[in-house]
């Protein structure tokens, strides 16, 4: 399907959506949004196993197109909440709760809601050159786009409220050192590495990380003994699965196993 303000393809259970407004750093405004809401329906249907999403040009993301009518003079505030319920949070949602690995492959500048989509992600890894910059109090907002729930549980609350409050440009390699994101590539291996880890995902046993990105998450809402019995029934419905017959069969003969998502 041709896109205005995006790039979608699906090849061998990837799908690779980038971010195009390369011009406006990839910049969201509404028809990116609408665009990007259907290529993750796609993305759903099509039989993806994994999703990976990048920026075109020189940024990944700079969050919203301050330019776009959602942020016009005069209408500032009511805007920006309408834009936030109808946009930012479905997005967010749609990320966290698609059943199938994401991968935010960062290749630049990630800003304001561009850097909290892409730590919406299951992983994310950026090139050497890449930075994240919660930009919000530049303009007097507040992190949005889960930046006031995902920073702190990511990174605690003393480094999370000095990049929220100071706005302080923070490097890939730091980012990886504290624990931000998963993993900072040098720039000329970034893009063969981001294929090596989607392939990798791809042959994965698609229902296994499903459940493990859901339990990872809904961990920080349980006791113990509450996730303990989240993860017996993951266990038991996984038991039967094809992918982990194939799994235990490819561990007795020695062999890489086949896995088929199912």
């Amino acid at each position: 399907m041709s896109y205005e303000t995006i790039l979608f393809e699906m090849t061998d259970g990837m799908a690779r959506l980038t971010l195009n407004r390369p011009a406006r750093l990839n910049s969201f405004n509404t028809t990116m949004h609408a665009e990007v809401r259907d290529a993750l329906a796609a993305v759903q249907t099509a039989g993806a196993r994994v999703l990976v999403i990048t920026g075109a040009g020189r940024g990944f993301c700079a969050g919203q197109d301050l330019g776009d009518r959602a942020v016009a003079p005069g209408g500032a505030a009511a805007d920006l909440g309408e834009s936030i319920e109808h946009h930012y949070k479905p997005l967010v949602l749609a990320l966290r709760r698609l059943p199938l690995p994401v991968l935010a492959a960062v290749n630049g500048v990630a800003a304001g809601a561009g850097a909290n989509i892409a730590l919406a992600c299951d992983l994310v890894v950026a090139a050497r050159s890449a930075s994240f910059v919660q930009s919000f109090s530049r303009i007097g907002l507040v992190p949005d786009s889960g930046g006031t729930w995902l920073l702190p549980r990511l990174l605690g609350g003393a480094r999370a409220m000095g990049l929220a409050m100071l706005a302080e440009k923070l490097p890939a390699q730091q980012a990886a050192d504290w624990g931000l994101i998963w993993r900072c590539i040098d720039d000329e291996d970034f893009a063969g590495e981001v294929d090596t880890i989607a392939r990798q995902l791809a042959c994965a046993p698609t229902r296994s990380l499903a459940h493990t990105k859901r339990l990872m998450r809904e961990g920080w809402d349980h006791t113990l003994e509450e996730q303990l019995d989240a993860e017996r029934d993951a266990q038991r419905e996984l038991g039967f699965s094809a992918d982990y017959a194939e799994g235990v069969a490819a561990f007795a003969q020695k062999r890489d196993p086949k896995f088929t998502g199912r």
